[in-house]
C-alpha cells in the first residue's frame, strides 16, 4: 500500500500498476485503512506499506492492521522511517537512511529490521548506482549501509536476514545469501549469531517461531543438512547435502529427489450430493 507516485509506482504506467495488482494506491487516513481492510479480505497475513505517507495515513494503516492481527512491515526511508516507527509499525526494510535518533526510537519501541544490505550492494557495483528520484531524495552507498547495519546490532534491535531479491533476481542466489550473512558478520555478528539471525530470528519477526527457526519438537521438520562446518565458515552453507521439507527428503546427496507416487484413496462423496 502507497501513495501516488509512492514505492513501487516510480516510472510505473497506471495501467502496469492495475495489471500486476501488487500495488494498492491509497491517498488520506480513510482510504489507507480501507486498503489494509482489503488486503485483509484477499487473505493477506502481512500488509507492507511504502512511503510516500503521512503520518496520520500510516497511523491509520498500522492501527487497522493490528486490530486485525496482522503485522505491519514498511519500504521507508529517512523521515518516513520515523514516520513509521512512530506510529508502531512491527518491521522495517532495507538499509535506507535514518538518523540516529530514529534508530534509538526503533529500539525504544522494539520496531526490528530486516536491512537486506545485498541488493544495494548489486545496485552500486554492477548497475552503478541508483539513478532519477531515489538519487535526488537521499544518498547512500555500500560503506554507510554497513555502519548502518553495525548501528542497529549496538542498539539492540532485532535483525533478520532477507535479500528482497525479486523477480528474476532469483538467478543471483544462493550467493546472495552467503554474502547478506557476512554483511551481518562484518556489522559485528558472529558467524553462529547470524546464522541465527537468518532462521530463529527471522521466525520470530514473523510470528512463527512456534513452528520455524529452530528444530524441536512438534515444529515443521523442515531441514537443511550441508557437508561442512558454516559456523566457522559461511561459504560452506553452499555445499547442501540433504534438504526435508514437511519432513518430505526433496534434495538427496546434493541432488533434486523425484517424489515417489503414494496411491490415495478418492475423496468420499460429499454427504447429500447427487440428490434431487
Amino acid at each position: 500500500i502507497t501513495a501516488e507516485g509512492g514505492h513501487s509506482t516510480e516510472n510505473t504506467p497506471d495501467e502496469w500498476i492495475e495489471w500486476m495488482g501488487a500495488t494498492r494506491i491509497a491517498s488520506g487516513p480513510d482510504d489507507w485503512r480501507l486498503a489494509v481492510r482489503e488486503q485483509f479480505h484477499k487473505g493477506a497475513d502481512v500488509i507492507k506499506l511504502g512511503s510516500h505517507f503521512s503520518l496520520a495515513e500510516i497511523r491509520a494503516a498500522v492501527e487497522e492492521a493490528h486490530e486485525l492481527g496482522l503485522k505491519v512491515t514498511v519500504d521507508a526511508e529517512t523521515f518516513y522511517i520515523r514516520r513509521a516507527v512512530e506510529a508502531g509499525v512491527d518491521t522495517i526494510e532495507h538499509p535506507l537512511p535514518r538518523t540516529d535518533e530514529t534508530i534509538q526510537l526503533m529500539a525504544q519501541k522494539g520496531v526490528a529490521a530486516d536491512p537486506t544490505l545485498v541488493p544495494y550492494q548489486i545496485i552500486f557495483d554492477e548497475w552503478g548506482g541508483y539513478f532519477g528520484s531515489t538519487s535526488r531524495r537521499f544518498t547512500f552507498s555500500n560503506e554507510a549501509n554497513l555502519e548502518m547495519l553495525g548501528k542497529l546490532r549496538r542498539a539492540g534491535i532485532k535483525c533478520g536476514v532477507g535479500t528482497d531479491l525479486i523477480l528474476h533476481w532469483y538467478r543471483y542466489l544462493p550467493g546472495p545469501y552467503i554474502r547478506e550473512l557476512k554483511n551481518f558478520v562484518a556489522a559485528g555478528w558472529s558467524v553462529p549469531e547470524a546464522l541465527v539471525a537468518a532462521t530463529k530470528t527471522n521466525a520470530e519477526i514473523l510470528d512463527m517461531d512456534d513452528r520455524l527457526g529452530t528444530l524441536a519438537p512438534g515444529k515443521l521438520a523442515d531441514v537443511l543438512v550441508v557437508n561442512g562446518r558454516p559456523d566457522e565458515n559461511l561459504d560452506e552453507l553452499a555445499h547442501v547435502d540433504l534438504v526435508i521439507r514437511d519432513g518430505y527428503t526433496v534434495v538427496e546427496g546434493g541432488k533434486l529427489v523425484i517424489p515417489r507416487h503414494t496411491s490415495a484413496p478418492p475423496p468420499k462423496k460429499a454427504q447429500g450430493a447427487g440428490r434431487g
